[in-house]
């Protein structure tokens, strides 16, 4: 148990905060997990959460921004469903950019759409640093209380806790591996089918 304690303390802020870019949720959930145990301090947890998440849809601003004049994303922007969801993007900016982490299924379009309305660069910037924030704050914050709720649970369970933590990192490993493959492999088909 020593080699895993050791790895979680080392590599766990790292796999917190690429679980926050790429999948979300439930990796910043299982570090505020894991910082409960304490082996990972609570402020690198929130830290790795909110960078890996504020980075991720930095970039994926600025996609959007660099690449909305191209024909493709013209023609998705005049689809119906696009072209409505620029409009609300349009009408309530800050509040859009506050919730869009929390919507399921429009995490990480949405940076990309954002780029390709007319919310300013420095507006976005400012407002997805304060979103991520937020954002890692409530859902670390759930991971650590669920840590309290599992240490009253089955306190009287010693050496569950090991056990826990890591069936928590298998977890978030086998998530943030299934959504780096579904992102992957599209472009893969893509380039090689060319």
């Amino acid at each position: 148990m020593g080699d895993l304690h050791n790895a979680l303390v080392t590599y766990g802020p790292i796999a917190v905060f690429l679980g926050a870019a790429f999948e979300g949720q439930t990796a910043v959930i299982a570090g505020g997990f894991l910082a409960h145990q304490g082996l990972i301090p609570l402020w690198l947890t929130l830290v790795a959460a909110a960078v890996g998440s504020a980075l991720i849809d930095h970039g994926l601003f600025l996609g959007g921004r660099r690449f909305r004049t191209a024909k493709y994303v013209i023609a998705a922007a005049q689809t119906p469903a696009f072209a409505k969801a620029l409009q609300f993007i349009e009408r309530f900016p800050i509040s859009y950019i506050f919730a869009f982490r929390y919507l399921f299924g429009l995490r990480m379009v949405s940076p990309i759409a954002i780029g390709v309305s007319q919310v300013s660069t420095l507006s976005f910037t400012l407002l997805n640093i304060a979103s991520a924030v937020l954002w890692a704050v409530v859902f670390t914050a759930v991971g650590y209380w669920f840590g309290e709720t599992i240490e009253a649970t089955f306190g009287r369970f010693k050496g569950m806790e090991h056990r826990l933590t890591v069936a928590a990192v298998v977890l978030v490993g086998v998530v943030v591996v299934f959504h780096l493959g579904k992102w992957a492999l599209p472009r893969l088909k893509t380039r090689f089918s060319r």
